[in-house]
């Protein structure tokens, strides 16, 4: 069976019709056209597919496209701004906490969500944020760097 959804994408109201089987990481996918919500476990457990869903971090994998109606959700395609990249996706770039690339923007949505919540993590809450996310090229110091040197970027910007 399908259904007319409404909700929040990236910013702007959206209106699909879905089926009502389908999960949003398929949704985004295979509907949406947005390729940067990656498919890898189907279980919850690798967090690739990793979406902020009204400001929270959710595995989209284990969601159902129908349970966005009325809510906001955000993928990695809507957290660059204007053509800059959030501090986020910048200091991953400098701090090369990526390698393959696969993990990435699972990363950063569970560190956006962290971020949000906590714009001052100490070390073992930025492990804790993304204890949900499977790395399997780095060891993930980078990424803990990566994390943290945006959230005093992010302070800066805030205190400027």
């Amino acid at each position: 069976m399908k259904r007319i959804i409404k909700f929040k994408l990236n910013g702007e109201d959206i209106e699909e019709l879905v089926q009502d089987n389908i999960t949003m990481v398929d949704f985004l996918r295979q509907q949406m056209h947005m390729t940067g919500t990656k498919r890898g476990c189907e279980e919850g457990e690798c967090g690739a597919c990793t979406i902020l869903l009204d400001g929270a971090a959710v595995d989209s994998c284990l969601m159902l496209a129908v349970e966005a109606a009325g809510r906001e959700v955000v993928t990695i395609e809507g957290v660059m701004k204007d053509g800059v990249l959030h501090p986020l996706q910048r200091e991953f770039m400098d701090k090369w906490a990526l390698q393959c690339g696969f993990c990435t923007p699972g990363m950063i949505m569970s560190a956006l969500s962290l971020l949000h919540e906590n714009p001052h993590p100490m070390e073992h809450e930025i492990r804790d944020a993304i204890a949900g996310n499977l790395c399997r090229c780095t060891g993930y110091t980078k990424i803990v760097e990566a994390i943290d040197s945006a959230a005093k970027i992010l302070e800066r910007q805030a205190n400027a």
